[in-house]
């Protein structure tokens, strides 16, 4: 199913990242983990790609394993800096031929080690590039693109990072998927500024649970110097061990879903980190069993 037509008649939607594991070993585990979230409903899940395409291998593989071996509607990240035109039609011909219709098109970053990096001349020199590609040649499959609700870090001119969106949203994108935020109002206000653009397509809301105080400074560092709340910042200092930081970050993630439902959010996706259990327990809190039951 595309993902588009999940966002028309189910509303609202909720879905599950993954990134693609080191190894076998690793990958079967992951395979087990997500199979314990299917009674939950997940309307798709996805799949992350490495700076460069440095995981493109293992994403292609994990992407059809999930397809073949659960039934889940699944997302592919698909990153085109560094790339060629050529490998681009590759790949997507590959997931075309596997029954993988769902891309989430993103620029990318260069690989942190190649100081030197020049793009190819038959490459994409943005995410825009990379849609419009899509749609040209595969004009059957879904695209999804990122959206940043504390804006984008190489843009800090909020209106050119809007028209930057909107390049993408006029080359074709079927929705947006937003960064992780821990205070609502910045979606809220993304979202605003996104119907002033005449950006219409369905907002889907990224939520990261916090599972540690490590994981919460990993988050401020890399995921785009993501603002963490004073308030939040105080629950997880009082927490006296990983249990009750875990619990902090459950709490505050199931309000923080919990007002978005109510204020009308297109969808939910949440980044897993390619574990389960704090993702089950927000459903355990909301008093849900699976996500159709927050449809009726």
């Amino acid at each position: 199913m595309l993902v588009r037509d999940i966002l028309e008649h189910h509303s609202p939607s909720f879905s599950f990242e993954f990134f693609p594991p080191k190894d076998n070993a690793s990958e079967d585990k992951l395979l087990e983990t997500l199979k314990t979230l299917i009674p939950l409903s997940p309307s798709y899940v996805s799949v992350t790609y490495g700076a460069g395409g440095s995981t493109r291998d293992k994403t292609h593989k994990l992407v059809k394993r999930i397809k073949d071996e659960t039934g889940l509607t699944v997302v592919s990240h698909l990153t085109c800096v560094g790339s060629t035109q050529d490998e681009i039609f590759t790949i997507l011909s590959d997931y075309d031929k596997a029954g993988i219709h769902n891309i989430l098109a993103l620029k990318g970053d260069p690989p942190a080690s190649d100081k030197d990096f020049i793009e190819p001349e038959n490459g994409f020199p943005h995410a825009a590039n990379l849609v419009s590609f899509i749609k040209e040649n595969f004009p059957h499959m879904c695209v999804g693109v990122a959206g940043f609700p504390e804006g984008h870090p190489e843009t800090p001119n909020r209106l050119q990072e809007m028209a930057y969106l909107k390049e993408k949203v006029d080359a074709g994108a079927d929705y947006i998927v937003t960064q992780l935020f821990y205070d609502n109002h910045d979606f809220y206000d993304f979202s605003e500024r996104c119907q002033y653009a005449g950006i219409t397509i369905p907002i889907v809301a990224g939520i990261m649970p916090v599972g540690s105080k490590q994981g919460l400074v990993r988050t401020a560092e890399l995921a785009a110097g993501a603002k963490i709340p004073a308030k939040l910042l105080r629950k997880v200092d009082r927490a006296e061990n990983i249990d009750m930081v875990k619990k902090v970050g459950t709490h505050w993630a199931t309000q923080q879903v919990s007002e978005l439902i109510d204020n009308g959010a297109r969808g939910i996706q949440f980044f897993t980190l390619n574990t389960s259990a704090i993702t089950r327990e927000i459903y355990t809190s909301l008093g849900v069993s699976n996500s159709q039951q927050l449809q009726k």
